[in-house]
């Protein structure tokens, strides 16, 4: 499976998953987020970062000019839209993006089942809040386009296998702190997922 470690905050926590296998970073610009990161220093990490790895901005609830311009002030490649989006906004996007699912039930796992989208457990805050989603739910899905999302460590990532999810995300189950990853962690998630 694909590795995305989210809310990377410091250039370090960046290179120290890159090293461990990460194929995508995540930058949350969602200012209510413990984990938030202005595009500028979110572009100040990415310039430093090496080629072919996925460099993902978060956002909620902003329109379409806002997502170009901070997806082109910060160098990210890809725009996560974790939220309810307007279908003006699609229409106005010049940048590649992917949708999230936030399931309160299991029928929600199909929303934009035709497309690579990432799954992740609903809750009220946005940006996750580290809340598992109900597996069973995925026993008979294709899940090959999923990347999924809430709950997972070290611990449990490595049972999700059977399941071929395109890949899992990781915020809170790799972190010391808000924003700060333990690089053992982030090395034994990456290490058992894949």
């Amino acid at each position: 499976m694909r590795c995305k470690i989210c809310g990377i905050t410091s250039l370090e926590d960046a290179i120290n998953a890159i090293k461990a296998g990460a194929n995508a970073l995540g930058f949350v610009f969602y200012e209510k987020s413990p984990r938030y990161i202005s595009p500028q220093n979110a572009k100040k990490i990415i310039d430093q970062l090496p080629p072919f790895v996925e460099k993902v901005g978060l956002f909620v609830n902003v329109d379409a000019d806002t997502i170009n311009t901070q997806i082109k002030e910060s160098s990210c490649t890809l725009a996560q839209l974790h939220f309810d989006v307007a279908n003006e906004v699609y229409k106005d996007l010049k940048v590649p993006y992917i949708n999230v699912t936030r399931a309160k039930e299991s029928n929600d796992i199909l929303e934009y089942s035709s497309e690579y989208r990432l799954v992740d457990a609903y809750c009220d805050i946005y940006g996750g809040a580290g809340k598992r989603l109900n597996i069973e739910w995925f026993k008979d899905v294709d899940c090959s386009k999923i990347i999924l999302a809430g709950g997972l460590n070290p611990d449990n990532v490595s049972s999700l296998k059977e399941y071929g999810f395109y890949g899992v995300d990781v915020s809170s189950g790799v972190e010391i702190s808000h924003g700060k990853k333990s690089k053992e962690l982030v090395e034994q998630f990456i290490l058992n997922a894949k």
